[in-house]
């Protein structure tokens, strides 16, 4: 069977972007102006052997007819506005471990004064979202059990709305236990890196709830999942991950409360990161908000090598603002402020 894939690319920037979408030039990306595109990257898959090749949106007409449909339809879905966002450009997804063996900063926050106060840190420096997770996900974690995660967080997730009722409440867990808790005190949103395949009750759970539910990916476990971590073409391989959760997520919840993550660092080696960063604007053609979690990720230092350090802010803002510049606007992050200083000069360049 052949299929079929676009990835949007070349893409235009600020005032010349506005100017090129008016002239009907280019086309805008996710409904924004700021951003927009005149080729695209039309990917061909015939059982495992993988082709592409890049046309201008203008050559679109000329392509074999049941090409051009699945195209159109993709273009369609890769110019529609992302209603997560309402007006903003960009969102930031603070982290908030309260574990004791994350990987980068376990043990920090585990007290609820210590949680309170980072959460407050974090909003000050421009956090719209926080995520908040009792719970290791780390390569070779341990499994706890659903009282004990959810001892660690009740207290600061039962406080949220009350002390931050502006603010997105995100919920880390493979479990449904906590996820019905933090559904009761009003969370916004599930982040379950299992794609809710851990524990097969949390899609009731989350049934019929006005709630995000991010679809992320994860070749493994976390117990396993950097042991020797294969595809047959890592983008594409993806790609059929989202198009089938979509559709199952689709029958028994409001379709449109989907954010994609690509889970950078979970079941992936080097160079299927980087080939997932190079050419992640191809999860628009699925229409969902896209987010990526690169902060402080293993790969920094396989790349930097002598030149990594502690929290890796180089390395995580120079993922960010590659991944800005292809369309992705939701981040999930532990050095908040430092990051939307990099993205605000960004933009501001972007826009001369």
């Amino acid at each position: 069977m052949i299929k079929y894939y676009t990835r949007a690319c070349n893409f235009y920037y600020g005032k010349l972007s506005k100017f090129l979408v008016k002239t009907k030039q280019t086309l805008p990306l996710c409904g924004n102006k700021d951003i927009s595109f005149d080729q695209i990257e039309i990917f061909k898959k015939n059982k495992k052997k993988v082709t592409s090749r890049i046309i201008n949106i203008k050559k679109i007409k000329f392509l074999p007819k049941l090409v051009k449909s699945k195209i159109i339809s993709d273009i369609k879905n890769i110019t529609f506005k992302r209603k997560f966002l309402n007006k903003k450009k960009h969102v930031l997804m603070g982290i908030l471990n309260m574990t004791p063996d994350s990987f980068s900063d376990g043990g920090k926050f585990i007290t609820s004064k210590k949680a309170l106060n980072q959460i407050n840190k974090m909003i000050e420096s421009g956090a719209n979202i926080i995520d908040i997770g009792g719970e290791s996900t780390r390569p070779g974690s341990k499994i706890i059990h659903p009282k004990i995660e959810w001892k660690r967080v009740s207290t600061i997730v039962k406080k949220f709305k009350k002390k931050f009722p502006k603010l997105l409440l995100s919920i880390d867990t493979r479990k449904s236990f906590v996820a019905k808790n933090a559904i009761k005190n009003n969370a916004d949103i599930l982040n379950d890196v299992s794609c809710f395949k851990f524990d097969k009750n949390i899609k009731k759970e989350i049934k019929n709830k006005n709630l995000w539910k991010v679809v992320h990916h994860m070749q493994g476990t976390p117990q396993n999942m950097q042991i020797n971590p294969k595809y047959d073409h890592v983008i594409l391989d993806i790609y059929d991950f989202f198009e089938k959760e979509i559709q199952k997520l689709k029958s028994i919840n409001q379709p449109n409360k989907i954010i994609l993550d690509p889970g950078i660092g979970f079941g992936k080696n080097l160079k299927h990161n980087l080939m997932i960063l190079s050419k992640i604007s191809i999860f628009h053609s699925l229409g969902f908000p896209i987010l990526i979690g690169t902060s402080r990720k293993r790969f920094i230092s396989e790349i930097s090598k002598n030149f990594d350090s502690k929290e890796r802010i180089g390395g995580t803002l120079s993922s960010i603002i590659f991944s800005l510049s292809q369309g992705i606007q939701i981040f999930r992050i532990h050095n908040v402020k430092e990051v939307k200083q990099g993205i605000l000069v960004f933009e501001s360049l972007l826009n001369k």
